[in-house]
């Protein structure tokens, strides 16, 4: 176990073996100089150079310095026994002991010690060889000769026999010759395989930067959500409270009203009580002269007419609180509030207007800038790099969010509505809206009114044709979509597109007769 481990410490990382000359660069990792070499050959020209084990990336190419002490090591480890439990490869010819193997014979297919190399024989049909070679495949099955060249042609390694034999003007060279050529194609690949894998690690890179936005972005949109939540909370307690404050109010008002009437009333069942009394006291009396002289009806009559009056009105109409105020007021207070939901979803839009720079002579533009109109006129513009030919226009700003705009097109006109990359052509046909792959639009036929989308020249006609003259153009740069909707009732979504978005977005029409107005 210990002598496996340390052959994994004095193993290069790429080649899997035994250090041969071992060099360290900057980040204290070591390698084979061939090892290390191959590798920052193939890193030649990106700019940047990799540790193969940790990668550390140097800006320059590392100066490789040998280490000595690790050397040394190898150097002690290749002369002890313990190469013999490593390879497991013994001398053929040491019958009587387990002798480890220095080198092969390739065509006496025998294992020699450091001693039988000596002995044995130094002609060149001996090919010596690393033992760990494996016999068989270094021999030709045919002639059973070592395998010294390489045929191009039938790419198969052949022996000098087959060579003059069955290859005969073929395309043969040296097995070391092919090898070479063999390696130069594999650094090639490796080399765009390292290319390739840095792409990806940017891919990777970018992806993870696009999560976290998207993170923070979910964050900060459940904040906003959170915070309105609490000021929806807060204006409902408010609403609450002056509503309840306005119908105290009025209930204090009705019940004073009703309070002073009631005294209003206790007033006069007092001096009812006491006419009555007055008049029970009359009727018990005995003396006629009196009765008749000292009362006199008329008085307690026009207090009973005056008691019937009151009679009259003693019936207060309270009602109920004033319910058209508070009406009035949850209604207004509600409207205020589900206009702070809808903030939760829909994000300010920024105001569309047409570029008059950018706008073909045959393309009117209104002073507000919301109206382009074809016309027959030319508008005689001065010639600029930004100005279209033929009848589009686009908008002033560019966009890298999400955004969506409200438009309305003439019905007998002929139209292009969309988006488009300030790079587009403004000239010739690439310049038209989807015939590139700069562009997305939504296209009106003239005179057919036949429908499509178009895109990269690729046309779709839509099965349905748009019913009424406004459409609605939204698109979300994130997730790479533009999508289309008809503004009926209710609203129809009439084609979306897919896609990776590479530059800023511009609103862009085309008018062939007819207008389009921006409407929001």
């Amino acid at each position: 176990m210990a002598s496996a481990n340390l052959r994994d410490e004095l193993s290069c990382s790429i080649c899997l073996n035994i250090y041969k000359d071992p060099v360290t660069l900057k980040c204290g990792h070591n390698f084979c100089m061939d090892c290390i070499t191959c590798v920052l050959d193939t890193q030649e020209g990106s700019g940047v150079y990799d540790c193969p084990q940790c990668r550390a990336q140097f800006k320059k190419r590392s100066a490789l310095k040998k280490n000595i002490t690790l050397c040394n090591i190898v150097e002690s480890l290749h002369t002890t026994q313990s190469d013999e439990d490593e390879t497991g490869i013994c001398c053929t010819y040491c019958i009587h002991s387990h002798v480890p193997a220095a080198k092969c014979c390739l065509l006496c297919e025998a294992f020699l010690c450091p001693n039988h190399v000596k002995v044995h024989n130094k002609s060149a049909e001996h090919v010596l060889k690393e033992p760990t070679t494996v016999l068989q495949k270094r021999k030709c099955l045919l002639h059973t000769k070592v395998l010294e060249y390489y045929c191009m042609d039938d790419v198969t390694c052949i022996c000098v026999y087959c060579s003059a034999g069955e290859h005969r003007g073929h395309h043969v060279m040296k097995l070391e010759e092919a090898a070479e050529i063999k390696k130069e194609e594999l650094r090639r690949v490796l080399h765009k395989l390292n290319v390739k894998r840095k792409e990806t690690e940017n891919r990777i890179w970018k992806l993870q930067e696009l999560r976290r936005e998207e993170q923070k972005k979910a964050a900060d949109k459940m904040e906003r959500v959170a915070a309105l939540i609490r000021d929806i909370k807060r204006q409902l307690e408010d609403l609450e409270n002056r509503v309840m404050d306005v119908i105290s109010s009025q209930e204090e008002q009705v019940s004073l009203s009703v309070f002073e009437r009631i005294q209003e009333l206790e007033i006069k069942k007092d001096e009812l009580s006491s006419n009555i009394h007055e008049i029970e006291d009359l009727c018990w009396m005995t003396d006629p002269v009196f009765v008749l002289e000292e009362s006199d009806i008329n008085d307690f009559c026009n207090g009973e007419a005056g008691d019937d009056q009151d009679s009259e009105g003693s019936v207060i109409d309270v009602g109920d609180p004033d319910e058209g105020l508070i009406s009035e007021m949850l209604n207004r207070e509600l409207s205020i509030i589900t206009c702070m939901i809808k903030r939760i979803d829909v994000q300010e839009a920024t105001e569309i207007l047409l570029d008059v720079n950018s706008a073909a002579n045959t393309i009117h533009v209104s002073g507000d800038l919301k109206t382009a109109t074809w016309s027959e006129i030319m508008q005689n513009r001065p010639i600029s790099p930004g100005r279209f030919g033929g009848y589009k226009v686009l908008s002033t700003v560019s966009f890298t969010s999400g955004q969506l705009w409200d438009v309305e097109a003439s019905k007998s006109g002929g139209w292009v509505i969309g988006v488009c990359y300030p790079s587009i052509d403004r000239t010739g046909e690439k310049s038209y809206i989807g015939n590139n792959k700069k562009s997305w639009g939504l296209r009106c036929r003239y005179n057919s009114h036949q429908y499509s989308v178009i895109h990269d020249k690729k046309e779709i006609t839509l099965p349905e044709n748009v019913s009424c003259d406004k459409v609605r153009i939204c698109f979300n740069y994130e997730s790479g979509q533009v999508s289309f909707y008809e503004l009926c009732d209710p609203k129809r979504h009439i084609y979306t597109f897919y896609t990776t978005f590479t530059e800023p977005l511009h609103a862009v029409f085309d008018v062939f007769k007819g207008f389009i107005k921006i409407l929001k």
